[in-house]
C-alpha cells in the first residue's frame, strides 16, 4: 500500500486545512452526533463514539465541547438530525474525488458541493462513478521517533492490523480493516503508543498525475469544500507534488 497514500502529502494537506479551518470542532461535533445516533451516548458500549472522542481530543477539542455534543446528540439539549451523503465526481485533470457530508439541509449541501466542482473545472457524477477506485481502511500514523519499528510491528500484528508502511522517513503508517480499526487504535492507546492521527479513510487503488497547474486548481477546490461546515471528508487519487513549495 506504500504508493497509495503518501504521508507527507496527507500530513501537509491536513495541517494546512486544519490550521485554516475554524470549523473543525463543528465537524467533529457532527461526527459525535452520528456516532451517538448509531450506538448510543455511552462510550463504554459504543466503539464508534470512543473513536470520535479520541479524534476530538487529538484535535484539542475541550471536554466541555465533547460532552455538550454528546448531550445534544442524545436529546438532552435538543438534537439536530444530520443526514450522511456522499458525492462522487472528477476534479480537474480527471482526478477522482469523493466528498462525504453530514448535513441538516441536503439541498443546500448538494448545491454547495456542485458549485465547488463547477468553479474549479470539475464535474459531479453518479454514485459509484469513482468509488470503485478506492477502498476503506483504518489508518493510524505513528511517529518513528516515538517507537522502535519491531516493537510497533509486534503491537500492530497482535492487535489485528493488516499492514505497516515503513517507507516514510518520519512516520509509520498502520493499516487495518475498518471493523478492526477501533480494536487496534485502543490497543495502541492502552500500550501507551503515541498516535499522530487515527481515522478510517478511503485509499485509492490507482493514482492520477495532474500537472502543477492542475494540482493548484484541485487544491483550491478541496480547500473550498473543506471550508464548508457540511463537508466532513474529501478524498482524491491525485499525486500531489507542490505542497512542499506551498508550505514554505
Amino acid at each position: 500500500m506504500s504508493g497509495h497514500s503518501k504521508w507527507h502529502n496527507i500530513a501537509q494537506k491536513k495541517g494546512k486545512a486544519d490550521a485554516a479551518r475554524a470549523n473543525v470542532f463543528t465537524k467533529i461535533g457532527r461526527e459525535i452526533a452520528i456516532a451517538v445516533k448509531n450506538g448510543g451516548p455511552d462510550p463504554a458500549s459504543n466503539s464508534e463514539l470512543r473513536n470520535v472522542i479520541a479524534k476530538a481530543k487529538a484535535a484539542n477539542m475541550p471536554n466541555d465541547n465533547i460532552n455538550r455534543s454528546i448531550k445534544k446528540a442524545s436529546g438532552e439539549l435538543g438534537s439536530i438530525n444530520y443526514e450522511e451523503n456522499t458525492y462522487e465526481g472528477y476534479g480537474v485533470g480527471g482526478v477522482a474525488c469523493i466528498v462525504e457530508t453530514l448535513t441538516d439541509n441536503k439541498n443546500r449541501t448538494a448545491g454547495d458541493v456542485r458549485h465547488a466542482f463547477d468553479k474549479f473545472g470539475g464535474s459531479l457524477g453518479n454514485t459509484g462513478c469513482v468509488s470503485y477506485m478506492f477502498h476503506k481502511k483504518g489508518q493510524i500514523i505513528v511517529a518513528k521517533c516515538d517507537i522502535d519499528e519491531d516493537d510497533l510491528m509486534m503491537a500492530a500484528m497482535d492487535a489485528g492490523a493488516e499492514d505497516i508502511n515503513t517507507d516514510d522517513d518520519e512516520v509509520f503508517i498502520v493499516y487495518t480493516a475498518p471493523d478492526a480499526f477501533s480494536d487496534v487504535r485502543e490497543a495502541f492507546e492502552n500500550a501507551g503508543i503515541k498516535m499522530v492521527a487515527a481515522d478510517i479513510t478511503m485509499i485509492a487503488d490507482v493514482t492520477a498525475k495532474p500537472d502543477e497547474h492542475q494540482q493548484e486548481t484541485l487544491l483550491k477546490m478541496i480547500d473550498l469544500l473543506e471550508e464548508n461546515d457540511d463537508v466532513q471528508n474529501v478524498y482524491h487519487n491525485a499525486e500531489i507534488t507542490i505542497l512542499d513549495d506551498e508550505e514554505d
